[in-house]
């Protein structure tokens, strides 16, 4: 019997109990239901405008906190009955229409100013403009059918209010459980820096990308238990666990990065023997459990630990203490000091990978542990602000150029479809509106997915329109490419372009019978001249390099990490730390991190003569996830050890780093630096000599107790905390001057000619 691979069983089950695929189901049932209710009393024509009207509210029920979701559809379906209105009034005159249509995209553009929910709203209004601008109504009319349009997504709200008070939990699993999985993925990245001959420039593109979307998971779940706050105010057991749940996903990625090591050294101390492989086969095993928790956790099922990987754990002990045993030396003793480490964080990953087994019972004795977070300063609260809009209306606003283009490219498309003599001008502003994206990155990614997904659904449909005559069987089909349509509408747009070209032929197909090909053909086209219209508006038309804002990111990640570091290094100067004050610093620097690649990412997008400084720039990203990695990792030190090892030294070496990074912010910020101050390290260069010092004596220590065969000590215990704790100050240390160099002088993008390394 033929078996599947697993991985294909895991995209399965991912696929079956995700938010993708449930978001599918309503959206499809929202919009299918009132078209077959009226057209079962013969008013066909009514149902498909309400079930715009639902299509529409569905656009900005994006996952998210539940009175969010309940505002933005109560709000998108009063703007698009509103809208409707307009439209159809002004529609019988093509210069009023024209304006209209100008003035609409740059409103409903511009409104996007807010967050992506209100973007989302925005779209959907437009949405509405541009289905309705072939229809001229009387006023009577208009107002008819805008009421069908506002009963469509009234009905549309209820049914999506109606699901989540039946299972309120829900889509908050399904999204801790892609958490959990883009977390499982960080690891698995991570696991690339343990092969032979790794290519380090490559795994830290991976390893940036993944950290991305760690962040953009989290942030998500983050807002979904802590904006409302409905889920713990209940006080149920399960609601109490999944903030457990995630507090230590967030915990165990932070561990996950505090495992950063020198790995150029690690690969010429071990590369003759297999260790390094064993590792990262127990790095990939971690990764399952993970990912296997995710889905659990999406199913409702619990999850029950494998027994592989404590064996794995244990052999991989096994194997560390006998090469450790056979070949350790004191010239080679560091280099197994830093292994140690890391299979001290495999292990303690491993155990909070048991405790996440655990929770996915949602057994209410767990929830007795929880202790009750300070919600309020970990999520950012948007305002909605008139005078947040009015301060962007300035070319110097993202969204404002945003805006001017998508007000110019829907005009220009307007004017276009009416000197055209075929095709449906409703067709190329709508590829307009949903292609044109405020980065030009993002316009060109969906300017190839949805011409390329068009032509390949086109010929889908042609087949199917040619072999297939029975009506039933077409509706059957027709439903079937909706859910599909709406299931990969935001995580994979191509495929989704794919099932909906077919599905809108059959569609127009099954209301308007007649020839298919010229329906076809039309849409080709149409989509064709779309996003002509929209490349080249984005390319030319008031153009928002990211080369020229991606300082801004840069600051604010300097920043945040020196925050992040003071916070954790105050506790070896006799400054403890709250653990709000913790977790607040880590997320900032997570967050500026991840925003900081994502820039780049999008910069390298871009057209090549647009791509300034790019080499420098890609280091300035690695050296500071290197930086928020090794805080990272003094923080997991700083929790048991930090009042112990409480040496001046640590505390002179704080100090002087703190005003690097502080003139490394004020570089980039363009502010005048003391010149003598700029390049004198000399505070920084005797603190870290003090502290080699300190170590080396140490190592002498314990040098001589291994030549005399003393296995265990008092000195190797010290020896292991000590040099762990000034092994990360030492890379810190290095990796600040790095990021000086990297920006030299340059008030904007760094300057100096360097090649991405791994390690500083």
């Amino acid at each position: 019997m033929l078996q599947l691979p697993a991985s294909y069983i895991r995209e399965y089950k991912n696929f079956i109990y995700g938010h993708y695929l449930s978001e599918g189901v309503r959206i499809t049932v929202g919009v299918v239901l009132p078209a077959v209710i009226f057209s079962y009393f013969g008013a066909l024509e009514t149902g498909i405008v309400v079930s715009l009207g639902a299509m529409c509210a569905s656009i900005p029920d994006n996952p998210g906190p539940i009175h969010h979701r309940k505002n933005a559809m109560v709000v998108c379906f009063i703007l698009t009955s509103c809208c409707a209105f307009i439209t159809g009034v002004v529609a019988f005159s093509p210069v009023l229409l024209g304006a209209w249509v100008a003035a609409a995209a740059f409103i409903f553009s511009m409104i996007g100013v807010f967050n992506t929910r209100s973007m989302a709203i925005g779209t959907a209004v437009l949405l509405v403009m541009v289905l309705n601008i072939d229809e001229k109504r009387t006023l009577e009319d208009a107002a008819i059918h805008a009421a069908y349009i506002f009963g469509g997504g009234l009905w549309y709200t209820l049914l999506s209010l109606g699901l989540y008070s039946i299972r309120p939990y829900k889509l908050t699993q399904q999204a801790m459980g892609d958490c959990i999985q883009a977390t499982a993925n960080y690891l698995h990245a991570k696991a690339a820096f343990y092969s032979k001959n790794v290519d380090y420039d490559a795994a830290y593109r991976k390893l940036l990308e993944e950290q991305i979307i760690v962040h953009e998971k989290q942030d998500l779940v983050r807002e979904m238990l802590f904006k409302s706050r409905d889920i713990v105010r209940e006080s149920t057991p399960q609601g109490r666990i999944l903030v457990m749940i995630f507090l230590d996903v967030v915990d165990l990625f932070e561990r996950a990065m505090t495992s950063h090591q020198d790995y150029r050294a690690l690969h010429q101390a071990f590369d003759q023997h297999a260790i390094l492989h064993h590792y990262q086969s127990l790095i990939y095993q971690l990764t399952d459990e993970l990912d296997r928790i995710g889905i659990a956790l999406k199913s409702g099922f619990p999850s029950t630990p494998t027994d592989l990987l404590s064996k794995k754990t244990e052999k991989v002990n096994q194997l560390f203490f006998q090469l450790r045993d056979e070949h350790r030396t004191a010239e080679n003793v560091e280099a197994f000091i830093s292994l140690r480490h890391i299979l001290d964080s495999i292990e303690d990953i491993a155990g909070r990978i048991y405790t996440l087994h655990q929770y996915t019972t949602f057994d209410p004795a767990l929830s007795k542990q929880f202790k009750e977070p300070d919600y309020d300063r970990f999520v950012t609260h948007q305002a909605i602000d008139l005078r947040l809009l009015l301060s962007n209306l300035t070319l110097q606003s993202n969204t404002f150029r945003h805006a001017v283009r998508v007000s110019v490219a829907t005009f220009a498309g307007y004017l276009i479809s009416l000197i055209l003599p075929f095709g449906h001008s409703y067709w190329i502003l709508l590829t307009i509106i949903v292609i044109l994206k405020p980065a030009y990155s993002l316009t060109k990614k969906r300017n190839g997915e949805r011409l390329i997904g068009t032509i390949a659904g086109a010929a889908i449909g042609l087949l199917l329109l040619y072999f297939i005559q029975d009506k039933n069987i077409l509706l059957a089909i027709m439903i079937f490419l909706m859910i599909g349509t709406f299931s990969f509408m935001r995580a994979k747009y191509l495929l989704s372009v794919v099932l909906m070209t077919p599905y809108i032929l059959i569609l127009f197909h099954l209301l308007f019978p007649g020839d298919f090909r010229t329906l076809l053909t039309e849409r080709v086209i149409d989509t064709a001249i779309g996003s002509a219209i929209a490349f080249l508006a984005n390319y030319f038309l008031v153009p928002a390099w990211e080369y020229t804002q991606i300082r801004q990111y840069m600051i604010r990640a300097i920043h945040d990490n020196r925050e992040y570091f003071k916070v954790i290094a105050g506790a070896f100067a006799g400054k403890p730390y709250t653990n709000t004050e913790y977790k607040l610093s880590r997320k900032n620097a997570f967050v500026s991190l991840a925003n900081l690649t994502d820039a780049f990412n999008r910069m390298m997008s871009e057209p090549v003569h647009q791509q300034k400084n790019s080499k420098e720039m890609h280091q300035f990203v690695v050296l500071n996830h290197v930086l928020t990695s090794h805080i990272a990792t003094v923080s997991y030190y700083a929790q048991p050890l930090a009042q112990q090892y409480q040496k001046p030294v640590l505390q002179q070496l704080t100090t002087a780093l703190n005003h690097q990074l502080e003139d490394i912010e004020k570089k980039l910020n363009g502010v005048p630096i003391n010149k003598q101050l700029a390049e004198d390290a000399s505070p920084t260069q005797q603190a870290l000599k003090q502290l080699n010092h300190e170590v080396m004596q140490l190592k002498q220590e314990r040098s001589i107790e291994l030549g005399k065969g003393v296995a265990d000590s008092p000195v190797r215990k010290t020896l292991s905390e000590y040099k762990s704790i000034a092994d990360q100050f030492i890379f810190i240390a290095r990796t600040v001057e790095e990021l000086g160099k990297n920006v030299g002088g340059h008030t904007g993008a760094p300057a100096t000619e360097m090649a991405p390394a791994a390690h500083p």
